[in-house]
């Protein structure tokens, strides 16, 4: 489903971290990646790697 879809812990309620509609969400700072770094395409083809397994699965289901 659609709400499999994002970053871990999305969507999931923790117990004890209840969101209170009166906040307003925070927006995210930004962060400098150097894209050229070793850890960083590391990190890069291993999300790549994942996110293909997780698209032959999904086909595998919709078949």
């Amino acid at each position: 489903t659609l709400q499999d879809v994002g970053p871990p812990g999305a969507g999931v309620d923790t117990p004890g971290l209840s969101k209170d509609p009166s906040k307003k969400d925070v927006p995210a700072e930004d962060i400098d990646i150097d894209m050229g770094a070793p850890e960083t395409e590391k990190a890069a083809v291993a999300i790549q790697s994942q996110f293909r397994k997780f698209q032959k699965k999904k086909q595998a289901v919709k078949s």
